[in-house]
C-alpha cells in the first residue's frame, strides 16, 4: 500500500510529500507528476515517481494502484476541474484505493463564490464513486496575500473590496501537514469525514495591514473600496479580467463571513496551533530580502 500524492511537485503537493516523509518511510510514498525531470529531486529523495497528466485521462490508468491511499490536491486550471478531477475519480475506482482525499474548499456546500463551484462538484462526483472519502476543505492560504507584499509595500496600501471582512488563513505548511496527517492515520481513521480548515486567528484587512506595516518598518493602510473599483484597479495593474472577477468575488465573500469560518480542525489534525498570519508576512519579507 503506498500514499499517493497528486499534483505533486505544485505548491502545496511539495510540501505534502515534505510532511509525508517525516512521519513515513520514503518507499510508501508515490508522487504523481507531470514532469519526471521537475521531480527529480523527489526521486533523489527515494520517492516513486508515476508519471500522469490530470488533462488526459490516458496517462492515470498506471497513476494508482489497488490499496493505495491517495490525495487528489485540486487543479490549478479553473474551468477546467470537474473534467480533470473526474478522469482522476474515474481512475481511483478503477484501481481499488482504499482511501481518496480531496483538498476542497472551506464551508463545502455552503460556500457562496464561484471559486467554490467546482470543488462543490468534484465532492459530488466523489460521493457518487462509492469511494471511501476524506474531504479536506481548506481556507485560505496566507501565502495568497503575502505573495502579493511587493506591490502593497510600493503603494503603502492594502485594497480590498472585502469591507470589514475577516479571513481565518493559515499557511500552505499547516494545510499540508493536515493532508499528511490524514493520510498516515490507522486505516480507517479518517474515512468518510470531512474536515473544515482554517486558521485559528480570523483577521481583518486593516489588522492585516497594521502587521505588514509593523513588521515592515514602512507606512502601509487599508483602503477599502468597491467592488467595481477593486476590479478596475486590478485590471489596471495588469492581471486578466476572468482572474480579476475571482478575486473581487472572494473578497465579496470575505466580506459576508465566509471565508472566517473557526472549526478547529486543522489544529486538532496537526497537533499544534496553525501558523499566525504575522509568521507569514515575517517569511515573505525576509525571503524578499
Amino acid at each position: 500500500m503506498s500514499i499517493v500524492v497528486t499534483g505533486a511537485t505544485g505548491q502545496l503537493g511539495r510540501l505534502v510529500v515534505d510532511a509525508l516523509l517525516g512521519t513515513a518511510p520514503a518507499e510508501r510514498i508515490v508522487a504523481v507528476v507531470r514532469n519526471k525531470e521537475k521531480a527529480a529531486d523527489l526521486a533523489e529523495r527515494g520517492v516513486e515517481l508515476r508519471i500522469a497528466d490530470y488533462g488526459r485521462p490516458e496517462t492515470l490508468a498506471d497513476a494508482f494502484e489497488a490499496g493505495d491511499r491517495v490525495l487528489l490536491i485540486s487543479g490549478s486550471e479553473v474551468g477546467q476541474r470537474v473534467a480533470q478531477h473526474a478522469a482522476v475519480i474515474d481512475a481511483a475506482k478503477a484501481a481499488g484505493v482504499t482511501q481518496l482525499a480531496y483538498t476542497g474548499v472551506l464551508g463545502g456546500d455552503d460556500a457562496d463564490f464561484e471559486l467554490a463551484a467546482e470543488h462543490k462538484e468534484t465532492e459530488r462526483l466523489i460521493l457518487a464513486s462509492g469511494l471511501p472519502y476524506t474531504f479536506l476543505r481548506n481556507g485560505w492560504y496566507s501565502e495568497n496575500y503575502t505573495a502579493n507584499l511587493a506591490p502593497v509595500l510600493a503603494h503603502g496600501a492594502v485594497v480590498s473590496n472585502a469591507g470589514e471582512g475577516r479571513i481565518a488563513s493559515a499557511s500552505r505548511a499547516d494545510y499540508a501537514a493536515a493532508a499528511a496527517a490524514v493520510l498516515t492515520g490507522p486505516a480507517g481513521e479518517h474515512l468518510n469525514e470531512v474536515y473544515e480548515l482554517s486558521g485559528d486567528t480570523a483577521w481583518s484587512f486593516a489588522e492585516y495591514a497594521a502587521e505588514v506595516a509593523a513588521r515592515s518598518g514602512r507606512e502601509v493602510t487599508y483602503t477599502p473600496v468597491s467592488a467595481e473599483a477593486h476590479l478596475e484597479i486590478l485590471t489596471g495593474a495588469g492581471l486578466p479580467r476572468p482572474f480579476a472577477e475571482i478575486l473581487v468575488d472572494v473578497d465579496r465573500a470575505a466580506e459576508h463571513g465566509a471565508l472566517a469560518l473557526r472549526t478547529g480542525d486543522l489544529t486538532r489534525l496537526i497537533g499544534r496551533p496553525t501558523t499566525p498570519v504575522g509568521v507569514s508576512i515575517q517569511e515573505a519579507l525576509d525571503a524578499s530580502r
